[in-house]
């Protein structure tokens, strides 16, 4: 496993006042999980933004905290999406002896023949799945070969994917991953959906807007 490392320092900085911290060009961030309390930490926004755009939900990260290092998950990203900018990052600290619980992405990857003879689509159905394991055992993804879909209606379940060494699957082994759909067929589906829609839409009472603005309303929630 590649060691992916991020070099942080503890903050003192919290609240509203970390806009300060996005001025010199950093990220504030929070670390937790295990026997690490909450701390407060601040990283470079060029290198964690660079790091973050290529691993995923799943990637072991080690956090290096004036020194002292961390093996990371990140458990959520705050970005402003006009900008393009990092605003917060929550990162999960984990022991590298003690099995997690987490959810990794399916990726769905080769060229299914049902495409070439009918007028088909690949349908995808569960886009995660949740697995145990050792955070170095930790699948960065799970891909599924969708090579095996020869006719319309074949599909492919969570229990027809190979397993994969010392990962154990946790979600529902019927759970959908892909299925080999008719394009006739979701035109169909997706007419009727809107069909339904305008019925709906048509018989709704209509919505109570009140005037006036409330006094003292919060704005956005104090970050950590």
């Amino acid at each position: 496993m590649e060691k992916v490392l991020l070099k942080a320092e503890k903050r003192t900085i919290t609240g509203k006042k970390v806009k300060t911290i996005r001025l010199m060009g950093k990220v504030p961030a929070v670390i937790y999980g295990g026997k690490l309390k909450s701390l407060p930490i601040s990283l470079g926004k060029r290198e964690t933004t660079n790091i973050l755009n290529k691993v995923s939900g799943s990637t072991i990260l080690t956090i290096d905290i004036e020194g002292e290092e961390h093996a990371a998950l990140v458990r959520e990203i705050q970005q402003d999406y006009i900008k393009g900018e990092l605003l917060h990052v929550d990162f999960l600290a984990v022991s590298l002896k003690e099995k997690l619980r987490t959810n990794v992405s399916v990726s769905l990857v080769g060229v299914a023949p049902v495409l070439e003879e009918y007028s088909a689509l690949i349908v995808s159905g569960l886009d995660q799945i949740e697995v145990e394991c050792f955070p170095q055992d930790l699948p960065e993804v799970i891909e599924v070969d969708v090579s095996i879909l020869e006719e319309l209606g074949a599909a492919i379940y969570l229990k027809d994917i190979p397993a994969i060494e010392n990962v154990e699957f946790l979600s529902d082994p019927e759970d959908l991953i892909a299925v080999a759909s008719s394009i006739k067929e979701e035109v169909e589906e997706v007419i009727e959906e809107e069909e339904l829609l305008e019925e709906v839409e048509e018989g709704a009472e209509p919505e109570v807007i009140e005037h006036g603005k409330k006094e003292d309303e919060e704005g956005a929630s104090e970050e950590a």
